[in-house]
């Protein structure tokens, strides 16, 4: 059949408009984002992983913080296309968000295969990319002579007068709780997980309330100290030696009863990159490239790999130092799985009061 002109006309529009919406879905494609927990951490990452794997893919790569909270990955995936691809979570959060099924599965063979890792840094969905450690921090400048050694001075406003800064949740701040009412650290979560153990941590919370500032994001807690609007605060570890090492600070970190947890990095259910995303995190965690993180930011490794190449004179500054170790306790995941719910509840409820 010949094609009459004005059948053609409407073929050259239909192709047109193919074109024109094929063209308009590329423009409109959305660059790979990664997210994790801002603060000179993200800026360290920043130059180390998300600056370097732009260039060599010759696309942009988007960096956002958040400050955590499981519900906030749930509804970006239960909307449908998060507009988040790659997102550093904590233990607890990845352990929920597998059971869930709200996170990609990962390629293993692209990270050198589970083998490659720590035990604690292995997921079907999640692949370790630090150990850290929440710990008693104070101002070297402020305090001097008997400085505070354990979550029983934390306690002590008579000798050590003053706020404290604690981290909003339920998480550390119960554990912390029982270590100073003297409960051994290494039986803390045994106490922990009876009715009478969760009423001894609120009851010693009870006595600090008067004196407790909460913090929220990873920097705050560092300002804080530096303002003098707290005399001692919960801190995460890499974030002092950071600030020590940018700004000249001279805080103190206690390893004593600190609190030690391994982050990582996921994909969200159905993002849009999810293959750039998996080529990032091999990227990031690469053994030579990861081993470069201690040099600005003082967190352990959990490639075994990369652990291996640090420099040794950075050793003491990191969570997996062998008497650094020694004397914390490590996030116990499975507790917090199960109990997270309810203590979250309870403690936002006191936190009310």
């Amino acid at each position: 059949m010949i094609m009459t002109r004005l059948s053609k006309y409407r073929a050259a529009l239909v192709a047109g408009a193919a074109v024109l919406a094929l063209s308009g879905t590329a423009a409109l494609a959305r660059d790979l984002t990664v997210v994790s927990w801002g603060g000179t951490f993200q800026d360290a990452q920043r130059e180390l992983f998300f600056k370097p794997f732009a260039e060599k893919t010759g696309k942009p790569v988007l960096d956002e913080a958040w400050e955590g909270g499981y519900g906030v990955l749930q509804s970006k995936v239960k909307a449908g296309s998060p507009n988040w691809d790659v997102v550093q979570v904590e233990a607890e959060e990845l352990a929920l968000g597998c059971a869930d099924g709200i996170y990609e599965k990962l390629d293993w063979s692209k990270l050198g295969g589970k083998e490659a890792y720590i035990d604690a840094g292995t997921s079907d969905c999640g692949a370790g990319h630090i150990v850290w450690s929440v710990a008693l921090t104070y101002d070297g400048n402020k305090l001097t002579g008997d400085t505070p050694k354990s979550w029983a001075d934390f306690w002590d406003v008579k000798k050590f007068p003053g706020k404290r800064g604690l981290r909003k949740g339920a998480k550390y701040s119960l554990e912390i709780a029982l270590m100073a009412d003297g409960v051994p650290a290494n039986e803390v979560y045994d106490v922990l997980a009876t009715p009478e153990g969760v009423d001894r941590a609120f009851k010693k919370l009870d006595e600090l309330r008067p004196n407790l500032v909460w913090w929220e994001a990873g920097a705050q807690p560092l300002s804080l100290l530096q303002t003098g609007d707290v005399v001692m605060s919960t801190a995460y570890n890499g974030r002092i030696t950071g600030l020590n090492k940018t700004e000249g600070t001279n805080m103190k970190l206690v390893w004593n009863q600190s609190i030690y947890a391994v982050d990582s990095w996921v994909i969200l259910k159905g993002a849009e990159n999810k293959d750039a995303g998996m080529d990032f995190i091999a990227f990031a965690n690469a053994p030579e490239n990861l081993a470069k993180l201690p040099e600005h930011i003082a967190y352990g490794l959990p490639v075994k790999a990369a652990a291996e190449k640090v420099d040794p004179k950075l050793a003491p500054d990191l969570p997996t130092y062998a008497d650094n170790l020694a004397v914390s306790i490590p996030l116990n995941v499975d507790f917090w799985v199960d109990n997270s719910e309810e203590l979250t509840q309870r403690f936002n409820a006191w936190v009310a009061q």
